[in-house]
């Protein structure tokens, strides 16, 4: 019986998605549950399951083609079973080799001068575009590390492993390719204008003593992790601290439509998490209702998702405040660009050691700036900085939080 594979159901906000890659070739077996495609949005990436067990007979688009809800993908013939004809002819492609002795020496030689033949299997599993660039650039993809899903060698791969060998012998080559945004990244390219064209936007500053944070962390760390099954990290006590003052000024957890201002009774807070296709914030829902230990396994969980590129469109849909953390890469300050609809977004960095004041003494504290992007058509300067305020506030005093002061 002929079962067919369709495009799943995408959300309004998600008008297509392009075939990132086939992990299945026609008139191979599949099972069922089995990863068939990877389907690109311009948010994430989304597996195609088999339905069921059989051979896949057919397929309707090749990688790169574009595809809308519930078209069809594939046609897989349930219960049947993949031929094992071309098994047994595998032999007779050796012929050839054994027919010609004369020309034994020859392999040898181009093996030498193209190392890429050395490595077809691995070539074989290439996308069409990284298999081109292997082969042109008489690369073998076996000794390329790859930084695709799943440690695929990805085209910028090979890309840059041929740049690498060129400067290497050449010392002056100076090598250019140029590669089509993937659908994430133009996404994002996209809303990054349409917040800069859209959005009054002003960020303030402020800075924090975590001093008290890092001593609680350092008293409590391994009771909360033998407790909850999680450790304590710094992002639960900032989102935490968020979504208190979120509460207190409304107005920066509110977002413009039209001309109307809509004001969420809830702090739906996005984190800003990198992957290896761009930037996603996946959202923690109603964190002022949810606890440390439930903050801290949204976001692990949300991370290794990340990782295994398992975000789905309603991990990543929503969200009335977002938090980013430039302190993970080192970065002492910035200016965070507003995510809209949103209207504010709070920036973590790194932390320093600084000299500061404290009773009339110079001592040495732990320091982050904290910077807040707010939209300037409906929150006031006086709202933002008192919100940064706030914050700054429970995180130098962390048992305000914990009795919702």
């Amino acid at each position: 019986m002929a079962t067919e594979v369709k495009v799943p159901v995408l959300p309004e906000s998600v008008s297509d998605a392009t075939i990132a890659s086939w992990h299945k070739k026609a008139g191979d077996a599949v099972k069922r549950d089995e990863n068939l495609v990877d389907l690109e949005t311009d948010k994430v990436v989304l597996e195609v399951p088999s339905p069921v067990d059989g051979v896949l007979k057919e397929i309707k688009f090749e990688e790169g083609a574009t595809v809308t809800s519930q078209q069809l993908l594939a046609i897989i013939e349930e219960g049947a079973t993949a031929a094992a004809a071309p098994a047994a002819e595998a032999p007779k492609a050796e012929a050839p080799k054994a027919e010609a002795p004369k020309a034994a020496e020859a392999p040898k030689a181009v093996a030498s001068a193209a190392p890429a033949p050395a490595s077809k299997g691995a070539a074989d599993e290439l996308p069409p575009g990284a298999r081109f660039t292997a082969a042109t650039q008489g690369i073998d993809p076996s000794q390329v590390e790859g930084t695709g899903r799943r440690g695929a060698v990805t085209k910028e791969d090979l890309v840059n492993y041929a740049s690498g060998k060129t400067a290497g012998v050449s010392g002056g080559a100076r090598p250019e390719e140029r590669v089509p945004m993937t659908r994430i990244r133009a996404r994002i390219a996209e809303r990054l204008m349409q917040s800069k064209n859209s959005i009054a936007m002003l960020t303030s500053f402020n800075e924090v003593n975590l001093g008290k944070v890092m001593a609680m962390r350092k008293e409590l760390g391994e009771s909360f992790e033998k407790a909850n099954g999680i450790k304590l990290g710094f992002m639960s006590f900032f989102a935490k601290a968020a979504a208190n003052a979120l509460q207190r000024y409304p107005v920066v957890n509110a977002s413009v439509d039209g001309n109307d201002i809509i004001y969420h009774g809830y702090a739906d807070i996005s984190i800003a998490v990198s992957t290896e296709k761009g930037l996603v914030t996946p959202v923690l829902r109603n964190v002022e209702r949810q606890s440390f230990a439930d903050i801290e396994k949204g976001i692990a969980e949300y991370a290794k998702k990340a990782r295994d590129g398992k975000l789905s469109l309603e991990d990543l849909q929503g969200g009335t405040f977002t938090i980013t953390n430039g302190g993970t890469f080192g970065s002492l300050m910035s200016t965070p660009i507003v995510n809209p609809p949103q209207s504010a977004i709070l920036g973590m960095h790194a932390i320093k050691e600084r000299p500061i004041v404290e009773n009339g003494q110079v001592v040495a504290a732990p320091m982050m700036y904290i910077a807040l992007s707010y939209d300037h058509r409906i929150i006031d300067g006086k709202d933002a900085v008192l919100f940064l305020v706030d914050i700054k506030n429970q995180l130098e005093n962390p048992h305000r939080m914990l009795l919702g002061m």
